[in-house]
């Protein structure tokens, strides 16, 4: 079977990196193999990407364009499609690493999973390489964004410096994401069950945050969620690098993502394990 062949390859790769295990060094090494196992899926189905694409491809063409007409509230003066671009980019990039657990899942109900745990690979390496890789698929997505915010004529900034800056803020908050959707798998351990968490999840985070309309527009109680919202923290960023050029607040976005990251590694770490028992 498939799966079988799959698993063989992944215990193949993984052995020999972790043969020597318990240094650093060695704990990166680990890291690279399982994030190489994680594009290897993605290579053998390239469609993932593209169908992950439609949604926030037709939040720009659609409600982008539409809501450009309206003047709601201030954009900076900027149209509505390009002060939301950031928004989509970021909603797209949540919605590719939320739903990384359930890879997770279909692992343990395979096998493979319990052959991960057997080897001697730190916990945390491994739940770093597999959200690191949620961090790349994520790339690819915000690839096909730009291409589109280009072919379509949206004003980005695309100085390489705040590109790379925007990149490495869209691997942060994959990373998040991706051990957040990890820590629900670990949980709920059943993919109908994770597919309803995940749902319910993923609509609050994307409306209680400024990636459609800002923060001082919202009534008081939902700008107390959207202050604690990782994901609000992420938009500002990106609309700083690519819509006004100006990172004014990027210490603040930066470092309430790396918290948010840290403490959400640490709890996948602990329950990683625990989705097999």
């Amino acid at each position: 079977m498939e799966s079988d062949r799959f698993a063989t390859s992944v215990a193949a790769s993984v052995e020999p990196a972790a043969k020597s295990g318990g240094t650093v060094l060695q704990a990166l090494t680990d890291m690279l193999v399982i994030i190489e196992m994680e594009l290897r899926k993605l290579r053998h189905e390239p469609t993932e990407l593209f169908t992950r694409a439609v949604q926030p491809v037709l939040w720009l063409l659609i409600f982008g364009q539409a809501f450009s007409k309206v003047r709601a509230f201030d954009t900076g003066g900027v149209t509505y499609q390009t002060y939301m671009t950031p928004g989509i980019l970021s909603q797209s990039v949540m919605f590719t690493a939320i739903f990384f657990g359930l890879s997770t899942i279909w692992e343990r109900d395979m096998g493979i999973l319990q052959k991960f745990l057997a080897m001697p690979i730190p916990r945390a390496a491994l739940v770093l390489g597999k959200a690191l890789a949620a961090g790349v698929r994520a790339l690819s997505q915000v690839t096909i964004i730009f291409l589109l915010a280009a072919i379509t004529g949206i004003p980005l900034h695309w100085h390489p410096a705040l590109l790379s800056a925007a990149a490495g803020v869209v691997i942060l908050g994959a990373v998040f994401f991706a051990t957040l959707s990890m820590i629900i798998a670990a949980i709920v351990k059943t993919r109908e069950r994770f597919m309803g968490i995940g749902q319910l999840i993923t609509m609050p985070l994307f409306f209680a945050s400024n990636a459609l309309y800002p923060i001082s527009i919202m009534p008081d109680w939902l700008r107390v969620v959207a202050s604690v919202n990782p994901l609000s923290y992420m938009v500002d960023f990106l609309r700083g690098a690519l819509v006004t050029g100006q990172l004014t607040n990027w210490q603040a976005d930066v470092g309430v993502l790396l918290v948010a990251c840290i403490l959400a590694t640490a709890v996948g770490t602990y329950l990683y394990p625990r989705i097999v028992a």
